[in-house]
């Protein structure tokens, strides 16, 4: 910035600078800009998560059922509310899939909210037969938290409402005896899809040239659920 005159003789380019410009200035923002994605309309499910990228992040509780945006950078996961800003989350790689991101204090103490929990979900397993509550037991063995098996066990006892009762538990026994140690949606509707629970042939017992599962659309489409 120079003093010297200029041709107008009102005076200096710094003291027009003073006079004129600086007021109009702004600080620099706080923090630096980010490129962020934005995800709109996610519903707040049951157990107090939001999907984002086939992983599971945490929502205040009291919003469970609510549409909430996401704002998604390169490190971090926002929920919004309208203009509220509910919780924030360390964005899990992107080569994960069906892991969870929870904080403690989006839960509600002794997390007794829930419309459905562990216990209900076995009495629902134990009604469909033996085979059924052990693979929901293996998907609550595989969680990380509690809340984390619920939607991957209702998935599975939910096919009992599109195939009957005895096909799923027989559907589960037969996964039970391939190589997957915790079998789920996407092992066993590919058995019921393709009639492999009529059958009997587990995967390691094949039949004729083409043993194994027979892995349907909806196993490619859904992804391990």
């Amino acid at each position: 910035m120079t003093t010297e005159l200029w041709a107008d003789p009102d005076g200096s380019r710094l003291s027009v600078f003073l006079a004129e410009e600086k007021p109009l200035m702004h600080p620099l923002p706080a923090a630096p800009f980010e490129i962020s994605t934005w995800a709109y309309k996610r519903k707040v499910n049951k157990n107090a998560h939001v999907v984002w990228a086939r992983n599971f992040y945490s929502v205040p509780f009291s919003h469970i059922g609510a549409s909430v945006d996401l704002r998604i950078t390169e490190a971090m996961l926002e929920v919004y509310r309208g203009d509220e800003r509910l919780t924030s989350h360390l964005l899990l790689p992107a080569t994960t899939a069906n892991q969870y991101q929870t904080n403690d204090a989006d839960l509600p103490e002794g997390r007794s909210f829930q419309a459905w929990d562990r216990a209900r979900i076995k009495e629902w397993a134990a009604r469909i037969g033996p085979a059924t509550v052990t693979v929901v037991g293996k998907i609550f063995e595989a969680a990380s938290i509690e809340e984390a098996g619920y939607d991957p066990a209702l998935a599975v006892l939910r096919l009992s409402r599109r195939f009957s009762p005895a096909r799923v538990e027989a559907a589960c026994a037969l996964a039970l005896r391939g190589p997957i140690r915790s079998p789920r949606y996407a092992h066993l509707r590919p058995i019921l899809d393709t009639g492999q629970d009529k059958t009997g042939h587990a995967p390691d017992e094949p039949e004729g040239d083409g043993g194994g599962y027979v892995r349907g659309g909806a196993y490619y489409a859904g992804g391990a659920r």
